[in-house]
Order: structure tokens, then sequence, then C-alpha cells
């Protein structure tokens, strides 16, 4: 059962943090270029431009449930892959992905007018479209979905950044509809995302859509942070001074920051875990970022010689990856004033691979495509490692409703 959906576009405005950049249609397009070419210094800007004039002139007269112009959808995809680093092939095909299924122009013309590979995304966002999702053939719908990103993940990311943005106006749809799309999307769309590793894209969804299933409940846990973040934030500083004189005492250089609480992981806590609020939030999370391995387990051991690390709450993942290729050491030490306190330690390639997952490899083999032979190659490989990986997962589970329940509950 959920509870009414969420009405009024600006509570889900207040409601949700954004992560992404948001470009309006003034100026958006330039604000496009600029993110595309402060990842990718040598992008072709001409083919991001001639797929906007296209989609411009493809969409002329439609509209957004918002009322605003529908071009104002595939802008914000497209911006969504420019802040995540992915370059200007696959930023054009999300100008365009919506051509084919919602206007006169045809696959054929995108394969004339850009060439295949962007007629093979935009092909593929097209076909997942089309997918009727419902309780029966949900399980179905995922494999297809991973057969579809298993020819060319790009499908997949371009896919998850349009679901984000749809989400972000679910305010505009009726209650009823938003509530099926948000269920849809918390047992699709974000285990994907996690599974891909773009935990930026995951965080985001989960808390949309947990906005539009539990009004109340996220309004309560969204009063309850408020109340308690100045406390919050003064000890969170404490400690991160603390670990910053640390880091100066052994050389080493780094940056410190608290990490965010997201709301609907403080929900799943307390429902699934049976846990109450004071006990998760009062959980303080630090994150360090360094240059290199070495200084991880450099960093790992002053703190450990610092506060006394909890039994058993020790993980590392830098030497065992996650099945997402998530690196980091995790420790939980008695810190300041006996309270708890997660530490992840990670360089700073981890980090971009932790946030953006698949989506930072796309960005480096990009860039390493317009360079060096060599470079381009051990792209490529970790390209086919990647696809690899999501072909033993489906594998694993023969089964569709076992490969939906490990998409779902896995717990990396």
């Amino acid at each position: 059962m959920t509870e009414a959906g969420v009405n009024s576009t600006a509570s889900l405005r207040r409601l949700v943090p954004r992560i992404f950049s948001k470009a309006q249609p003034s100026g958006a397009v330039e604000t496009l270029m600029r993110t595309v070419r402060m990842h990718h210094p040598k992008a072709d800007l001409g083919l991001i431009e001639r797929a906007y004039t296209v989609a411009e002139r493809a969409h002329e007269g439609q509209k957004r449930k918002s009322g605003e112009p529908y071009i104002t959808h595939p802008i914000a995809v497209a911006q969504i892959l420019a802040d995540l680093g992915i370059g200007s092939k696959t930023v054009a095909a999300a100008l365009l992905h919506d051509t084919v299924e919602d206007t006169a122009y045809t696959l054929d013309q995108v394969r004339a007018d850009f060439g295949d590979e962007i007629a093979m995304l935009v092909d593929g966002v097209t076909k997942l479209d089309k997918v009727k999702y419902g309780d029966s053939t949900q399980a179905e719908t995922v494999r297809k979905m991973i057969v579809a990103m298993s020819k060319d993940i790009r499908v997949l990311i371009i896919k998850l950044a349009d679901r984000l943005h749809n989400a972000r106006t679910w305010g505009f749809v009726p209650a009823e509809s938003a509530s099926r799309k948000a269920t849809e999307t918390l047992e699709i769309y974000a285990p994907l995302a996690h599974r891909l590793g773009i935990q930026a894209i995951k965080w985001e969804l989960e808390d949309l859509s947990f906005a539009v299933l539990y009004p109340k409940l996220y309004a309560e846990i969204e009063s309850l942070v408020r109340q308690r973040t100045p406390q919050r934030e003064e000890f969170v500083q404490n400690v991160i001074d603390l670990v910053g004189e640390d880091l100066k005492a052994s050389k080493i250089r780094g940056k410190v920051m608290g990490r965010p609480k997201q709301y609907y992981s403080i929900y799943q806590k307390m429902i699934v875990r049976g846990r109450d609020f004071d006990e998760i939030y009062d959980l303080v999370g630090i994150r360090v970022l360094v240059n290199s391995v070495r200084d991880c387990y450099a960093v790992l051991g002053s703190i450990h010689a610092r506060w006394t690390p909890l039994p058993g709450r020790f993980k590392d993942y830098i030497a065992t990856p996650k099945f997402n290729l998530y690196q980091s050491l995790h420790t939980t030490v008695i810190g300041p004033k006996g309270r708890a306190v997660e530490i992840q330690i990670r360089t700073h390639d981890m980090h971009q691979r932790a946030e953006y997952g698949v989506a930072a490899h796309w960005k480096y083999k990009e860039r390493m495509n317009s360079g060096r032979t060599t470079d381009a190659q051990n792209a490529n490989d970790t390209d086919m490692a990647w696809l690899a990986h999501i072909s033993d997962w489906q594998a694993e589970t023969a089964d569709p409703g076992e490969f939906l329940d490990s998409l779902r509950f896995e717990i990396g």
C-alpha cells in the first residue's frame, strides 16, 4: 500500500536535493556545451549543436505535462549525462532519444544525419521505451534491458538519465501514474543504477520515488533531519578537523568531508532493520579522499591509532572490490564523546567510480579513444570486462523471478 502521491512539483523540488545541474531552456544549450567541454576539451561540439537543432525542430509545438516546451526534456537528459562526464556522441543521442518514438523524424534519418553509432543508441533507448511494465512482465523486462545494454552500456545510461529527469517532474502527472512510475523506479531503475555503480543517479531516484510513495514519512524524516542538523554538523566538523590534523602530521595530501544522509536509506534502515531514527542519524559518516592506495592504508592506520575501531566493522573493498567495481576502505571507530563514526577512505579515482561507476569508465574511454592507441585499447578491455561482468550476473540467475530478486535485493 502506498500513501497518496505528491501532487505538486513544488513539494518535490523542496523535498529532494538536486545532485545534477539543471539546465533551463534559455542558455541551456550553452550550459550543456560548457559542461561537455569541461570534461572533454576536444569534444565535437558541432555534433551536439546539430543534434539540438534537429531535436528542437522535430519536437516543435509539443509540450510536457508541466506546460514547458518538450525540448526541455531531451536537453535536461543530455545535461545529466554531461554532468556524469559522458562524451559528445552519447550527449547527441540523448538530445535525439525521443525523436523516433514521438515525432516524424525516423531512425533512417538519424542514421543518415548522424551515423550508425548514434542511430544504434537512439534505437536502443526507443526499444526500451516500448517495453510495457507490469507485475507479470517485470522480470522479463529487466532481462530485455540487460540484453539491450550488453550491446552498448550507454543505452542504459541514457535511459537512467531519462528516468531521472522524468522523476524530477512527477509533480505534474496524476498521483496514480506517479506512484506507478515511482514503484517501477525503486524496483528496476534504482537497482540497475546500483549495479552499474552510478550512485549519484541511484540516490536521487530513490529519494524522488520515496517522496512520491510515502510523502508523510518523507516529510517526517526530512523534519527530523532538519532539527538535528546544527548539532550534527558541529560534531562532524570536529571529526573532520581531527582527521585533517592526522593527514598533516603524516604529510598526506587529502580531502576530508562529511557524508550526507539519504532519506530513503534512513527509511530503509528504520523499516527493514528495525532501528530508530536517533540510532541511524547519530551515526556520523566521514569520507577521506587521497592520491594513492598507499595513502589509503596510511590514513587507516592513523585513524585506528587515534580512535578504537569497532570489531567486525572493517571492510577492505580495495583488495576485494564489490560486484560493481566499487573500491574503498570502510571502518567504524568510537570517535569523540564515545560516538560511533563510519569512515570511508579512497583515492580520488575510486571516488569517481563510486559516484559514477560505468559512466566514469566511459568518460575515460572516450578521452582515451581520442588519444594514444594503447590507452584506448586498455579502455576497450575494461569495457569488455564490464560487459562480461553483466553477462555473468545474468547467467547466475536463470529464473527470471530470481533474476529480478537478485537485482532488487543485492546488498553490496
